[in-house]
């Protein structure tokens, strides 16, 4: 089961990881749009990633996402499921899953897409700080 977290959903994972794992996932367009427009106040990264429960390279992906929300806690992740959020995957000009959006100051700095784990790691240490 989720856990309700100010409207926001953490990702459904073992109890026991939640403490450590800080992914985000969003179900409203409305609190999306809130909480980008708050993070224009901040330098932090957060990486958003677009998803979809069909995709099978989205869910390869997954175990990365979350080891990397549970190292590098200075870096807030994002999931959105493109087929529930349509209008923010295509405010990003998503195309292809999964695609990682990299924003800093509510302006995007970067992006992979596809299963690059190296590369997104890669471009978290770049932009982390």
């Amino acid at each position: 089961m989720a856990t309700e977290f100010f409207g926001l959903h953490q990702a459904n994972e073992p109890s026991s990881f939640m403490k450590t794992s800080h992914v985000l996932a969003f179900h409203s367009s409305a609190k999306w749009k809130s909480h980008l427009a708050a993070s224009k106040g901040t330098a932090k990264l957060i990486v958003i990633d677009f998803t979809a429960s069909w995709c099978r390279p989205c869910q390869f992906m997954e175990p990365a996402i979350n080891e990397f929300a549970a190292r590098y806690t200075n870096v807030e992740f994002i999931k959105i499921d493109v087929d529930e959020l349509m209008d923010v995957a295509q405010q990003f000009g998503v195309l292809t899953m999964p695609t990682f959006t990299l924003i800093k100051a509510g302006k995007e700095v970067d992006r992979v897409v596809g299963v690059k784990k190296e590369e997104l790691q890669k471009k978290i240490e770049k932009y982390r700080l």
